[in-house]
């Protein structure tokens, strides 16, 4: 045992290692992707990196069913593509416990929105815990499976930007050795054709329903009674910001369980303050669940923003009407110029751009989710879309679809890693439907916004080991595209190149390739 500075990521990866999590499979998302990482450091554990958060769910389910815990890990927008098999595991219920990590980034500092993800606990009726630290991130991973395998229910462990990448004390323990749970076939419980789904409906609701118990009795939720005049309530890292603002001056209710939320304690509590302030990032999800319960003394966002991150001074300013009266020693940062971010030099993906401007001056480039992204930005400045990951190649499809006369003059643009999590589907839609758009895979190797993963197309697996390597050449020609190019992008031509392809008028592929700049070894 000891005591150590980590991560909220790290934190959970130890705290899911000492719970004897077997199996995790996720998609590396920003700002979830450490989760997975830390945790491949653990012999006992198999860990891989999925195509895609669809999938990375459902292997995890599969290890549940076969009796062993199992977790997954995202990012918010990577939810959007697990919920599929989320809200039918919802249904089925587990054999060994299953978490859902979640990480939402208020503030959009790696994102293209700021969803808020409690949202998706409510409406798949699956538990969900948020802590506030990284101790909280070790000690409710570990609650999360328990509660997994006493429950029948996956668990939506949810984290935001600031517990997930801040650094605070948490203790360790020994890893604690768990038998593989006994498989049974079950197909009642497993199959969720129409009859068997509708019993586990009712089976589903059963279960809130002592959720909902457990959540006025158990220790997630706690209340802290000190001044009766004003109470906070918050989960995560918004009951960190009202502790450091206003400390014990206030009275809290601290909610570690936000799905299902606990009605009776909220009622207690709100009857017990004059006035009680919800503190939450994003939308009003625990505010409009205490004015549904017919509570009257509750300020929320009539006071707070619906927008970005809070901090302790937004918080101490809105509680206590008044500024904060210390000094800001970052003040004089706030005269300085803007700082975009860019390309790296020596991006391959820098001469894609200036060549394809070059050699087709009034093309529309249907962008995607990477550091491409960086393309929309001064002086390249050649993006017109981007709206999540793979939708570059099905955009493209639609504009033409819709205007055939910019024919020749529309182009899809997206990373390998991308193009694999849900760029083939696009791709596949384009040609079954006989769409003349060129699509440019920039293939640098790598996973690189997020940190340089592996990928199915790198021939490596997570743990660095030799893994069969994706041929993105056959695989484009296998679903019926006649015209796929391997280009460098360091070629003068190459602008060229994308313009001899689009004038061809069908469906055609170039592969941008060269590695990353950034990566160790050149011959990846």
């Amino acid at each position: 045992m000891s005591r150590q500075l980590m991560l909220g990521n790290e934190a959970l990866a130890r705290g899911a290692y000492e719970a004897c999590v077997r199996f995790a499979s996720s998609y590396p998302g920003t700002p979830s992707t450490e989760i997975t990482e830390y945790l491949s450091r653990y012999e006992p554990v198999k860990t891989e990196w999925a195509p895609n958060e669809k999938t990375a769910v459902e292997s995890a389910i599969g290890a549940s069913i076969a009796g062993a815990r199992a977790l997954s890990a995202m990012k918010h927008v990577g939810l959007n593509v697990a919920a599929d098999p989320l809200f039918t595991a919802s249904y089925t219920g587990v054999n060994g416990g299953l978490v859902i990590c979640v990480a939402d980034d208020p503030g959009m500092h790696s994102s293209q929105n700021e969803q808020d993800s409690r949202h998706y606990a409510r409406a798949s009726k699956t538990l969900m815990l948020e802590p506030s630290d990284s101790e909280e991130c070790r000690l409710f991973v570990k609650k999360a499976f328990e509660l997994s395998e006493i429950y029948d229910t996956p668990v939506l462990l949810r984290l935001t930007t600031r517990v997930a990448h801040s650094r605070s004390l948490a203790q360790t323990r020994p890893r604690e050795e768990l038998p593989l749970k006994l498989y049974k076939k079950d197909p009642g419980k497993y199959i969720m054709m129409p009859a068997m789904a509708r019993v586990r409906h009712g089976i589903v609701e059963e279960r809130i329903t002592k959720l909902i118990s457990l959540a006025n009795d158990c220790d997630l939720n706690l209340i802290e009674n000190n001044n009766r005049s004003v109470g906070i309530m918050a989960s995560g890292i918004c009951y960190q910001y009202a502790k450091e603002a206003l400390g014990d001056s206030v009275s809290y209710l601290k909610l570690g369980m936000v799905y299902p939320l606990p009605d009776g304690l909220i009622k207690e509590f709100c009857s017990l303050v004059d006035v009680c302030y919800v503190l939450e990032e994003l939308d009003p999800y625990i505010e409009e669940h205490c004015k549904n319960l017919g509570i009257n003394n509750i300020i929320g966002k009539e006071k707070f923003s619906l927008l970005g991150e809070y901090n302790s001074k937004i918080v101490r300013t809105v509680v206590l009407g008044k500024e904060s009266e210390e000094t800001d020693d970052n003040s004089s940062l706030n005269d300085l110029p803007g700082r975009p971010p860019m390309l790296c030099p020596g991006c391959p993906h820098r001469n894609i751009f200036e060549s394809i401007k070059v050699a087709i001056p009034d093309i529309i480039v249907t962008g995607d989710i990477g550091c491409y992204t960086l393309a929309a930005l001064p002086p390249i400045g050649m993006l017109d879309t981007c709206v999540c990951m793979g939708a570059s190649v099905g955009m493209a499809h639609g504009i033409l679809k819709v205007d055939p006369g910019r024919a020749g003059k529309v182009v899809a643009v997206l990373g390998d890693s991308t193009f694999i999590h849900s760029g083939i589907t696009g791709l596949i839609n384009a040609v079954y439907n006989d769409s003349p758009i060129t699509v440019v895979i920039l293939d640098n190797s790598t996973t690189g916004m997020t940190g340089h993963q592996d990928n199915p197309a790198t021939g490596r697996n997570l743990k660095g080991d030799p893994a069969v390597k994706l041929d993105l050449k056959k695989l484009c020609r296998s679903v019926g595209v006649r015209r796929v190019v391997i280009a460098d992008p360091y070629d003068k031509s190459f602008g060229e190149i994308v313009k001899s392809e689009l004038e061809a008028l069908e469906p055609s592929v170039v592969i941008a390739q060269r590695p990353c700049v950034l990566l160790k070894s050149k011959n990846r």
